[in-house]
């Protein structure tokens, strides 16, 4: 299945019918009157979070989604069948946007969680419904209401306890391989990784969700290589991974490098609390892993772990750290939480 985590789309919500004008005709009967009857309401557009999604792609071929018309009253004061709505289904972390592409219309957390996004348009009054003492016999009837139609985007933030991020070849891909059953490509070629891949990794009875991204570049924010845009994938998360190629010679440069460009993505993501992992120490030296190590510490202010994702060595080690750090970053995110107020059309 090909990844796809933005789309736009155009909803409309049905129009409602319109109202009747009809009269009364049968034999026998002298004063039949006004029995135009009332047009039905037009379909809602719903939108709802599955978890058994985890793409956009059903919205890749298919951009417009219109909620069933409200049916035309008829007469002996029938009223017309209400439209179909329609529920439109995404996966959990998807974001609903206004038009501009940044005005956040809804936020979708939870699996279950539904929306009544636009409401369809109400039915016409019948000519049934005018009649009265001074006007026995009304000729005319509402027409059904026009209801509301939105462009939106809808931008997908694949929802994960901790995130990797490094440089192209850092080893990413092997190490979630290694800690979960996720089976990304591996390859000895950057870019292997084109989009996001999740794994579930468990820890001394812990369990938490890893998002492992594409490599990001000097100038990625820019477009450069792959670009910034999977960086949203990691603002849900509660703990960045930073791993760094231990064969690399400038890896303090490396380092700085993927620094920045979270610092130019913004969005709080350089904020994040952040584990910074020296990979691939099986092809150095103890003393080579030890200089570098250092190197890094003076760089970045905080611990280096050393480990290798081909072999295991001191990959329990880091994913206990983030085991550690997550269960800390959720405790103050329930503390600090607030129940966000829903979409209302």
């Amino acid at each position: 299945m090909k990844f796809l985590d933005q789309t736009k789309i155009y909803v409309k919500a049905g129009d409602g019918g319109n109202g009747a004008v009809s009269f009364r005709r049968e034999k026998f009967i002298e004063y039949g009157g006004p029995d135009g009857g009332d047009g039905g309401k037009g379909g809602d557009v719903w939108i709802e979070a599955v978890d058994n999604l985890n793409t956009l792609i059903d919205y890749r071929y298919q951009q417009h989604f219109r909620a069933g018309r409200g049916t035309n009253g008829m007469g002996r004061q029938r009223s017309g069948p209400g439209g179909a709505d329609i529920t439109l289904k995404v996966p959990v972390g998807t974001e609903v946007l206004d038009e501009d592409g940044e005005t956040q219309l809804h936020d979708f957390t939870y699996a279950g969680e539904k929306i009544l996004f636009l409401r369809g348009g109400n039915g016409g009054f019948g000519n049934a419904t005018f009649k009265s003492s001074t006007n026995r016999a009304p000729r005319h009837a509402n027409p059904g209401q026009t209801n509301e139609e939105r462009t939106i985007w809808l931008r997908l933030k694949l929802i994960a306890d901790a995130g990797l991020v490094g440089l192209p070849n850092a080893g990413k891909s092997t190490f979630l391989a290694a800690t979960s059953a996720a089976k990304p490509k591996i390859a000895d070629y950057p870019f292997t990784t084109l989009a996001p891949q999740l794994g579930v990794v468990a820890i001394d009875g812990a369990e938490f969700v890893l998002a492992d991204l594409p490599g990001l570049i000097k100038g990625a924010h820019d477009g450069v290589g792959l670009g910034d845009r999977f960086l949203g994938h990691i603002e849900r998360c509660r703990v960045v991974l930073h791993l760094i190629d231990g064969t690399e010679s400038a890896i303090v440069k490396a380092y700085r490098t993927i620094r920045r460009e979270l610092e130019l993505y913004g969005q709080g993501l350089a904020e994040k609390p952040e584990i910074i992992g020296l990979n691939k120490i099986d092809a150095l030296t103890p003393a080579e892993v030890k200089k570098k190590i250092a190197a890094l510490e003076k760089a970045s202010g905080a611990k280096v772990f050393a480990l290798s994702g081909a072999t295991g060595d001191g990959v329990k080690t880091v994913l206990r750290d983030m085991a550690k750090r997550i269960g800390v970053a959720t405790r103050a995110e329930e503390a600090a939480a607030e129940p966000a107020a829903p979409w209302r059309p």
